[in-house]
């Protein structure tokens, strides 16, 4: 068993590991106990009474969280030349289409987001291979796909996130970071949940919302009380 660090042993005298918090308490205390020296991400884990082997249950959508994760989001757009401009102007990082797809298909990925156009999809799609794994492969479900490529570039440096249950039936999400006031993360996890909640499969019996935990970079993680949530 892995000996407990000094600084582990005082976050968690800092917690009760047998009681749940509401959103903002949680957040409060993740701010006193997260002892990175970085701006630590927090994470929310949503675990759902689905079963994500059955397509009818699979849970996927996007959200766009009111106050952004905090992170700088890389934004590559591979698009046709007349669309070039306004994507730059929208704040891509990264636009072109043929020199990119070189570039990927030797290897580059250094970026968060693609976001693409169905009328080059067609040369996109052979990338399929690298960026699957990778969560970087464009999709209309997530809003990457589309002719509005300014809009969808704005919004990605918003704050909209694409998130989908795993094979655990678990949904894991950024929702912001230590520095955020613990309004501002309660205010980006229920703008989740709510988002999660609209998505409940028809198929789905039982116990929809398992549980929440909230966490952030190498903390120990907080159950959040359910009925102190609204929408759920």
């Amino acid at each position: 068993m892995a000996k407990l660090t000094k600084k582990r042993k005082e976050a968690l005298a800092k917690i009760d590991q047998n009681k749940s918090y509401t959103i903002s308490d949680a957040a409060q205390i993740l701010k006193e106990i997260t002892y990175t020296r970085f701006d630590a991400s927090v994470d929310i884990d949503i675990r759902l009474g689905v079963d994500p082997r059955k397509a009818d249950q699979m849970v996927r959508g996007v959200t766009a969280l009111p106050h952004g994760t905090g992170k700088q989001v890389r934004v590559l757009v591979l698009c046709s030349p007349d669309k070039e401009a306004e994507a730059r102007e929208a704040g891509a990082d990264h636009v072109g289409l043929d020199e990119y797809i070189q570039k990927i298909e030797g290897g580059w990925t250094d970026v968060d987001v693609i976001i693409t156009m169905p009328t080059v999809m067609a040369k996109v799609g052979r990338l399929g291979r690298i960026l699957g794994p990778r969560g970087l492969m464009p999709n209309p479900k997530s809003g990457t796909v589309t002719l509005d490529v300014a809009k969808a570039v704005r919004e990605v440096k918003a704050g909209k996130i694409d998130f989908k249950v795993d094979k655990t039936g678990i949904i894991h999400a950024s929702i912001g970071k230590v520095s955020f006031s613990p309004e501002m993360l309660a205010e980006n996890a229920q703008e989740l949940i709510n988002t999660v909640a609209k998505l409940k499969p028809s198929s789905a019996k039982g116990t929809y919302f398992r549980s929440l935990n909230l966490s952030s970079t190498m903390s120990p993680g907080l159950e959040i009380d359910k009925s102190t949530v609204a929408g759920i």
